[in-house]
């Protein structure tokens, strides 16, 4: 009797030292490895909407300070594996004030960005857009903080279908991916030349006409990022959650389970 009473307890403190290591490993991993991201705005509709939850690769690009605790990493500064690539979906510090952004990698270092007329030029090279249909979707408050409504290409009452026109643009390395266009005339349909600095990252959103980033200057935009403010690189949507909290499961999108990211 004594016996099997001490090989249970053996058993229960087998049971919590296991479940004990699968947490911290799990933690670790989270860490050094993956980062997960709830999708907050509308600025990467429709590649992203609101309510989407994924894990950022934060190896994609090698260690840095934001992928890698110092007390783990025996070195400072960045060790590269992998340069970014023009139309990787990215994660990235702030420059100025540290907050977590995802957008579309456009520009890279040393490169000129434009916008024209709506049009985005990479070195003077116009980037080729083809019409993709329209995107709707229900003119209403959006995400946790209940703070966002979509931008419509024309004025519609609450409740009713917001449309937009949707394009798929092709980057000069191949890239193609969809973006939105709410109306002409928008106030960054306009821009000058943004030269993009050594070490340094052009993003923008593919929602175009809504979406702060680096066509807006520091500090009320993003400006131009440098690389060590690079946390990783979106692949795929694990779920999608269209309610106000991401444990109203009965709200997720059935359509976005594991989709990858274009």
């Amino acid at each position: 009797m004594f016996s099997r009473k001490n090989k249970k307890k053996e058993g229960i403190v087998d049971t919590i030292r296991t479940l004990v290591w699968a947490l911290l490993l799990a933690g670790l991993i989270r860490t050094l490895f993956f980062q997960p991201y709830w999708i907050p705005s509308g600025s990467m509709k429709d590649t992203l909407l609101i309510g989407d939850f994924l894990f950022v690769n934060k190896m994609a690009y090698g260690y840095s300070k934001h992928s890698c605790p110092w007390s783990l990493c025996p070195f400072s500064g960045r060790i590269i594996s992998k340069e970014p690539e023009r139309g990787d979906v990215v994660v990235f510090k702030h420059p100025t004030t540290g907050a977590d952004y995802i957008k579309r990698l456009i520009g890279l270092p040393g490169e000129k960005i434009q916008m024209k007329d709506g049009d985005l030029y990479i070195n003077d090279k116009v980037v080729p857009v083809k019409p993709d249909g329209i995107f709707q979707e229900i003119n209403e408050i959006q995400g946790p903080m209940q703070s966002s409504r979509p931008a419509c290409s024309k004025p519609t009452s609450d409740g009713s279908i917001c449309v937009k026109e949707k394009y798929k643009s092709e980057l000069p390395n191949g890239v193609i991916h969809s973006i939105l266009n709410v109306s002409t005339g928008q106030s960054l349909d306009n821009t000058g030349i943004f030269s993009v600095p050594p070490g340094h990252y052009f993003f923008i959103g593919d929602n175009r006409d809504n979406s702060s980033d680096s066509r807006v200057r520091k500090p009320r935009g993003i400006g131009f990022v440098p690389f060590e403010n690079i946390v990783g690189r979106a692949d795929r949507v694990m779920f999608s959650s269209a309610g106000k909290s991401i444990l109203y499961f009965w709200t997720w999108r059935s359509d976005r389970y594991f989709k990858a990211i274009d």
